[in-house]
């Protein structure tokens, strides 16, 4: 089996390498006199304050391995289970409701004894 589909069963992300274009970055951060960070386009482009320089800053700061996330469920509705939670590991972000392990029913102790002398008094009964 590959080692993506091995990971894939433990629960575990996999993504691809970031392309050379993705590693290309659109600007530097600087600090402004108040020491706010800045982000200085190389492009002028993306220093219009136009909708076209509005789009051109979106696309360059888009990253292929983010996506954006559907909005927190409704807090009445029921909380969903999550059973890779106990093998991969806590996550508060996706945490859901842990499955537990089903545990033995607990032996009576009190009527396992009186089942044991029960059994022994029939043995010592002599059969007619």
């Amino acid at each position: 089996m590959k080692l993506k589909d091995e990971l894939q069963k433990l629960g575990l992300r996999v993504r691809a390498k970031p392309t050379a274009e993705a590693a290309e970055k659109p600007g530097k951060i600087k600090f402004d006199a108040r020491g706010n960070a800045v982000l200085d386009w190389n492009d002028a482009r993306l220093n219009e304050d136009s909708a076209t320089g509005e789009r051109l800053r979106s696309s360059a700061l888009s990253h292929p391995g983010l996506s954006i996330a559907d909005d927190d469920p409704v807090p009445s509705s029921a909380i969903r289970p999550n059973p890779k939670g106990l093998r991969v590991g806590y996550n508060p972000y996706e945490s859901g409701m842990l499955a537990k392990k089903d545990r033995k029913k607990k032996v009576d102790l009190v009527e396992l004894s009186k089942v044991i002398e029960l059994q022994r008094k029939m043995k010592d009964k002599p059969t007619e």
